[in-house]
């Protein structure tokens, strides 16, 4: 409290001083006293306004303080215009145009403008990977991943992993499709085995019911159909009840959804569309819930920079998980505008991306 009497007194004798409007915001933001931490800061810069980082603490308040979306990326793009070198400030704005749902093609135009810097930092390295994947450029996102040794970071738990599995089993899909059965099957088994440069291993009890599923339809086209029974068998096996999934460990949606169509493959239609039916019964009833978590909660599956919106997370999740279900119910116009409400929201949806293009794939070897 001692200091922020020194800086008010300082700022009453020299008005002018945005230095020490900029500390004392800084002084009430830790305190909690939002509204006189901005106050404080728009001061600044009125005063001053080359110093980046009181733009950049004006847009943290903007957005997680007073919902103002566009105040807060005004700042952030002036901050980082005045410090063109500051890797930090990049990651959050290329977060804050995420959040935005900016379009994927801008947001990797300007990671790849501002590549030294992009490379200086693993989390948003691996964003570039991700748009690659999300734009269908598997081929490139798997080589970013081979050309790097990752550290990990807490919030980033699983999301190396994560794109190194949709990397090769997109890879994977795309062989089957072109008739290259061996070469499927090699990416997919590859897909099972972490190496040491991802700086994560496999969880215990990982399911991997994808994978399976998609090494039964690679040795299915092949005619081998004892090995494609067996993985078809094994793609059928893991928790079947859908849940909440806030944290990077939690049940996945995609993984009940190759169980089904495990069984359809396996003929046992009874049990498909029941895991199908769960699917769509559980979006409906938990669509509209309040979610909070435990407040010494870790492992998000996001930075913690711009305030999260849990129960417009749950919606996305909802509406994921019911486009799944009705996808593998052979609903195909609903899963669509379904998954298109997702894509409204959060262009960034990796599962939606990719079932949403399998859906769109005349020519796909989805249930064959």
């Amino acid at each position: 409290m001692k200091s922020a009497l020194v800086l008010s007194e300082v700022i009453e004798k020299q008005t002018n001083d945005a230095k020490a409007l900029y500390y004392l915001g800084n002084f009430w933001y830790a305190s909690k006293f939002y509204d006189d931490a901005i106050s404080c800061w728009e001061k600044s810069v009125s005063i001053d306004d080359s110093f980046p980082t009181v733009h950049r603490n004006l847009s943290l308040a903007y957005y997680n303080k007073l919902n103002d979306e566009q105040k807060a990326l005004a700042s952030l793009e002036k901050a980082f215009s005045l410090d063109l070198e500051d890797a930090r400030i990049l990651m959050e704005l290329d977060q804050l145009y995420k959040r935005l749902n900016r379009d994927l093609v801008f947001r990797l135009a300007f990671l790849e403008k501002h590549l030294e810097l992009v490379i200086q930092r693993d989390d948003v390295y691996l964003e570039r990977v991700a748009l690659y994947n999300l734009l269908g450029k598997h081929d490139k996102a798997l080589t970013l991943l081979q050309n790097r040794m990752f550290h990990p970071w807490e919030g980033g738990e699983g999301k190396v992993s994560g794109q190194y599995l949709i990397s090769l089993t997109e890879i994977a899909k795309q062989e089957i499709t072109q008739g290259n059965y061996d070469k499927a099957i090699a990416l997919l088994e590859q897909a099972q085995i972490y190496p040491d440069n991802l700086g994560e291993g496999k969880l215990p009890g990982a399911q991997e019911n994808d994978i399976h599923y998609w090494l039964g339809v690679a040795y299915e086209k092949k005619s081998d159909l004892q090995q494609a029974n067996n993985w078809w068998e094994k793609a059928t096996q893991g928790l079947e009840e859908p849940t909440a999934a806030i944290f990077y460990n939690d049940q996945q949606p995609d993984k009940i959804f190759y169980q089904g169509l495990a069984y359809l493959k396996l003929n046992d239609f009874a049990e498909a569309n029941k895991r199908f039916e769960k699917l769509v019964a559980y979006a409906k009833k938990h669509v509209n819930d309040h979610v909070t978590i435990d407040y010494f909660a870790v492992s998000l599956p996001d930075l913690m920079i711009w305030e999260d919106d849990l129960d417009k997370r749950n919606k996305i999740h909802c509406l994921y998980m019911q486009g799944l279900g009705l996808l593998g119910l052979d609903k195909k116009a609903e899963a669509e505008q379904t998954f298109n409400s997702v894509l409204a929201e959060e262009k960034s949806h990796s599962g939606v991306t990719i079932h949403l293009s399998l859906l769109k794939n005349e020519e796909s070897v989805f249930i064959g």
